[in-house]
């Protein structure tokens, strides 16, 4: 996925907050499952909400206003009832390893009861060569 930084990504430096970086890895999880054909606002309709219950970033470069990031997720774990997606994000153009990260989520019900997986997604998960 790619992120444009913009003015508001910054601090008075005019490198990329350090918190932004967990929203970049949202968008990336979210763009993750929608371009496998599974829609978020399908599995929060079917009582599925992804929950996050632990999360890393390793910040390894910065990234100022004006760059272009590509951010490379993957599944490298899942269990009935958590998928932990990692993210490397790099400068598109000198390609400089900015920060590494993961997040693992759980499955709830929407009152906070974890919920296992359905079949359908964890089967086009599992298909996915870049995941489990």
């Amino acid at each position: 996925m790619e992120v444009r930084i913009y003015y508001e990504d910054t601090d008075c430096g005019g490198v990329v907050y350090y918190a932004n970086y967990l929203k970049y890895f949202e968008r990336a999880r979210t763009q993750y499952l929608e371009d496998r054909g599974l829609s978020v606002a399908n599995l929060m309709r079917a009582g599925r909400l992804f929950v996050v219950v632990h999360a890393e970033v390793e910040y390894r470069a910065p990234a100022y206003y004006g760059e272009t990031l590509d951010i490379e997720t993957t599944i490298p774990e899942m269990s009935p009832a958590t998928i932990r997606f990692a993210h490397v994000v790099r400068e598109r153009q000198s390609r400089r390893l900015v920060v590494e990260g993961s997040a693992r989520l759980a499955v709830t019900d929407g009152n906070g009861k974890v919920k296992r997986l359905d079949k359908h997604t964890v089967a086009t998960l599992q298909s996915d060569p870049r995941g489990c």
